[in-house]
């Protein structure tokens, strides 16, 4: 008996602790953890999954697993939705011969964009997205969704509200890249072997021109008022500095030796240009008054995908044969934490998350 009681007493003990705990959560409301600040969400190429990153805390608070190869990653506008590009076709690293990885099994039927939910953490439904889609955009509205379909030399275009596949149109060879103008008028898509981009026109889907870039380009970033589109080449080793209005390539800014110019993105005040370097291991910084490069930091093993804070204040770059991710602290061009992930992180995507719904 005297054993039961100090046992019963031993599982008591944090029981006053709970009830203190209870009444503090009652009187601060029905919600008693906060919210984080902003989440991060990183694509996992081989593992197929996505890694949910807390940025109050830089550590990875999910794992949402999704059967398939995973790319490009963007968040909706208002932060409910997560779209991730799903492919059925194999891996093949730049050191595999063609012939081989023409050898291996693809699988179609896994192609497409997953809508994931952002409170429950659960695929709502794969929209079709063409054939192997691997980047995309999405409007600033978040009503259609353009993707880069690299072995169809098209981009399709989705309507995220009804999930429907709206058009294919056809653009440069092995499309990869696509941005959106912040008006919402002009999508911009890479062709990596036919070494341009393709403009075309966002509400009627058609092609409405084609600029001359570097070798391979890759990725491309708007400054925020639209004027200027920054796109990086990984053969060329440079980026080149677009004139949207004029439709024409205005300056090309050569990166350090070694560098395979990769992720673009733009600061929210569009001071900083950021661009990762692959191979070269680095992040480096443009300043788009000059069109030179004012600054570099490295972080993990050939970084490609990057995202910016909303703020501005935190760089995260994808390191896909370290798996992990990077944080840079902008101002002082410092790496601040390196978060484990799920294999070969690609894409990064960051917002802040969904505002709680409340009930009528």
């Amino acid at each position: 008996m005297r054993r039961g009681l100090i046992v019963a007493a031993v599982l008591c003990a944090g029981c006053g602790r709970e009830k203190a705990s209870a009444a503090n959560d009652s009187a601060a409301g029905s919600n008693p953890a906060p919210r984080p600040s902003l989440l991060v969400y990183v694509s996992n190429e081989v593992s197929q999954d996505l890694s949910v990153i807390a940025t109050d805390r830089d550590s990875v608070i999910a794992t949402i697993p999704l059967g398939a190869r995973v790319r490009g990653v963007r968040v909706s506008p208002d932060g409910r939705f997560v779209y991730v590009a799903l492919s059925g076709s194999p891996r093949c690293p730049p050191t595999m011969p063609d012939a081989d990885c023409a050898k291996l099994p693809v699988n179609k039927q896994k192609d497409g964009v997953a809508q994931i939910d952002v409170a429950t953490r659960a695929v709502v439904r794969t929209m079709p997205g063409g054939s192997d889609p691997e980047q995309f955009a999405l409007s600033p509205d978040g009503s259609r969704l353009y993707v880069s379909n690299e072995d169809a030399a098209t981009a399709s275009i989705l309507e995220p509200n009804t999930g429907k596949l709206v058009a294919a149109v056809p653009v440069g060879t092995e499309p990869e890249g696509v941005a959106v103008s912040p008006d919402g008028k002009l999508v911009f898509v890479t062709g990596e072997t036919s070494n341009n981009i393709t403009g075309l026109d966002a509400a009627a889907g058609k092609v409405l021109f084609h600029i001359t870039v570097d070798q391979r380009p890759r990725d491309m970033g708007f400054l925020p008022d639209g004027s200027r589109l920054y796109v990086s080449a990984e053969v060329g080793g440079t980026v080149s500095v677009v004139d949207v209005a004029k439709r024409r390539r205005i300056a090309v800014i050569p990166f350090p030796e070694g560098s395979r110019p990769m992720g673009v993105r733009v600061a929210p005040d569009g001071k900083r240009v950021y661009v990762c370097t692959g191979r070269h291991g680095t992040v480096e910084v443009i300043d788009p008054a000059t069109n030179t490069i004012v600054g570099s930091v490295k972080v993990g093993t050939r970084p490609w995908g990057i995202a910016i804070s909303p703020d501005g204040r935190k760089l995260y770059t994808a390191n896909g044969p370290s798996n992990d991710v990077s944080v840079v602290d902008t101002d002082s061009l410092k790496v601040i934490a390196t978060i484990p992930v799920g294999q070969s992180p690609w894409g990064v995507a960051v917002a802040p998350p969904p505002a709680p719904i409340l009930p009528r």
